[in-house]
């Protein structure tokens, strides 16, 4: 098991160097990742926060919204949760620096709040005063994860609309890999080729990854007429349920884990998948496709 585990610490840290040889070149945008599931309960925003810990660490800076409205659990993990957030940006009594949190490793978080209800409603001028405020964004965030809510709300969908990709969080239950495809479909019919990627959460073994893999995309592959690709799995690995106890991710509080060593792999393979850009302003082009997703 030891020689096991220093092979793959070995593989991650060869990983992390190829990568950062790559990613400081002339980037066209901050790429915007939404990470979304079919259901709650799969660990969708630990997953997200621990991912972001681990894409710093291959050199990225990384931004995360908190956009799950009236669960906004990111803050509890870090034990912080600050007075105000987008729905303050938005309506013009915080500026954005405000809002921001930047926690360990400089990962920088914001709540979302009900702010996309208020981005529904404002005028083309409120818009493009509010496109102004963020444009500072582009310049310190070279990946931008958005939190979701599970499901396939009004919410959720405009996100994943504005998104230039989704990663969909799923776990081996049958209900969640249902539900999963559920969220795959939909995003399908609405946004046909968007690019999406799935993780399956808290397997028991490679062979159960193996399997839960191969019996979505096959469904996905016959009934949507299209390919999705498995960018990782995460073991169920008991330290993750303690660091969140502690309000601490489990990435920082030990990244020799099972659970850190796999985050630190999704990170890697995320890093080198190839990435479709429109543009230099992946932030501000986000919240226009958001605005034009409720018309």
């Amino acid at each position: 098991m030891k020689d096991q585990a220093e092979k793959l610490r070995i593989m991650m840290n060869n990983m992390r160097q190829t990568t950062e040889r790559t990613i400081r070149g002339d980037s066209p945008s901050t790429r915007v990742i939404c990470v979304s599931s079919g259901k709650g309960g799969v660990g969708k925003t630990n997953l997200t926060l621990n991912l972001g810990l681990a894409l710093i660490d291959y050199g990225f800076r990384v931004l995360i919204l908190d956009a799950d409205m009236g669960m906004a659990n990111i803050d509890v993990i870090l034990g912080k949760v600050p007075p105000h957030n987008l729905y303050h940006v938005i309506r013009g009594e915080k500026t954005l620096d405000e809002v921001v949190f930047t926690g360990p490793k400089g990962i920088q978080t914001i709540s979302g709040g009900s702010g996309i209800v208020e981005l529904a409603d404002l005028s083309a001028g409120e818009l493009d005063d509010f496109i102004t405020r963020l444009s500072g964004m582009e310049s310190s965030a070279d990946i931008f994860l958005i939190d979701t809510g599970a499901g396939i709300s009004r919410n959720v969908l405009s996100y994943i609309f504005a998104a230039d990709e989704l990663l969909v969080v799923t776990t081996p239950e049958p209900t969640a890999i249902t539900d999963a495809y559920g969220l795959i479909k939909s995003v399908d019919s609405m946004q046909r080729g968007k690019p999406i990627s799935v993780v399956i959460n808290r397997v028991d073994d490679d062979k159960e990854g193996d399997s839960v893999a191969k019996k979505l995309s096959m469904a996905v592959r016959q009934f949507l007429h299209r390919d999705i690709v498995i960018v990782g799995t995460i073991p169920d690995d008991p330290t993750v349920p303690k660091a969140v106890k502690s309000q601490m991710p489990f990435y920082l509080q030990n990244q020799h884990t099972p659970a850190s060593l796999a985050v630190s792999k999704l990170a890697a393979t995320l890093c080198n998948l190839p990435v479709r850009y429109e543009g230099r302003e992946g932030i501000t082009r986000m919240f226009r496709r958001m605005k034009s997703f409720f018309r």
